[in-house]
């Protein structure tokens, strides 16, 4: 589920029977491992689970533990990322080489769509090979349309999870060398990087929502990490809530930013969106105010 204080305040307000939160689904997917283009590790499968996502979290390890077991002998989290995204490059070279065939025999039409295409695709083949991920490539509008219209997952945009020891957390980034090498990298491709520790969240799922309260209180932790992803991903995507009230519940709904109300009215039912005249809307603050 989506956090969303502003359920719990609607719900003091009008007392539902149920709070219904949106949500925003995770897929764990097995370490990839290099060679997985050729097949090596999960391969294809692997390839295939990351195509049908919208964004990825990587979570990269920034920490010691010889109990751990761990593909290489030492921690370097740079290079951990640089293996899973050279083999999304060459995944999408593969991927690209059967495109550009495809574009080349339609441009000969002469049509402009099929030359810029042919054009673009060719443009893009030569960053890859150079070792640059789509996502950080510059485009105009149209190029991005197309480009999106090929599912390439070297495009697909990323948040860096820096998993570190548990008694680390609460220090400063000075401290955290592995994390610092992270963030260095992730800041040229204009990528966050979120700092969570895996033990602990293990923990704090495991308590009650009022030990859970109290146990990150005594940590200093105001949200768990797995709030802050969520709120991360929402902000990445490009997603908002907007909430409703009719009884028995109280609901927050997912859409894009700059969604147009009849679209977010087919949200909640296909009708709505089929009959929209108008709709009411409230703003969150001003029903809080008025009570």
């Amino acid at each position: 589920p989506v956090p969303d204080r502003r359920l719990e305040e609607l719900a003091r307000i009008v007392n539902p029977e149920k709070i219904i939160p949106t949500a925003i689904e995770f897929v764990d997917i097995a370490g990839l491992v290099k060679g997985a283009s050729e097949g090596e590790g999960l391969g294809n499968k692997f390839l295939s689970y990351i195509r049908e996502v919208d964004a990825i979290i990587h979570v990269v390890r920034c920490f010691k533990d010889e109990n751990v077991s761990h593909t290489y002998p030492d921690i370097e989290p740079v290079r951990d990322v640089e293996v899973v995204n050279l083999e999304l490059i060459l995944a999408d070279l593969e991927s690209l080489e059967k495109r550009i065939d495809k574009a080349q025999r339609m441009a000969k039409s002469g049509e402009k769509k099929y030359i810029t295409e042919y054009e673009l695709l060719g443009r893009v083949k030569e960053e890859l090979v150079k070792g640059i991920s789509i996502r950080n490539m510059e485009f105009s509008d149209e190029e991005r349309i197309i480009i999106g219209e090929l599912f390439l997952l070297s495009a697909k945009p990323v948040i860096y999870a820096a998993n570190i020891d548990e008694a680390d957390l609460g220090k400063d980034m000075e401290g955290l060398s592995a994390v610092k090498k992270l963030w260095q990298y992730a800041s040229k491709e204009k990528s966050e990087v979120m700092v969570v520790s895996a033990k602990i969240e293990e923990e704090i799922i495991q308590l009650d929502p009022g030990e859970r309260e109290l146990f990150m209180k005594e940590l200093g932790i105001p949200l768990s990490g797995m709030d802050r992803l969520i709120k991360a991903c929402y902000k990445l995507l490009g997603l908002i809530s907007f909430l409703t009230i009719k009884p028995p519940e109280v609901r927050a709904w997912t859409i894009k930013e700059g969604t147009r109300a009849p679209e977010a009215a087919g949200k909640i039912h296909t009708d709505f969106q089929k009959g929209f005249i108008c709709v009411e809307v409230i703003d969150y603050n001003t029903l809080v105010d008025i009570g």
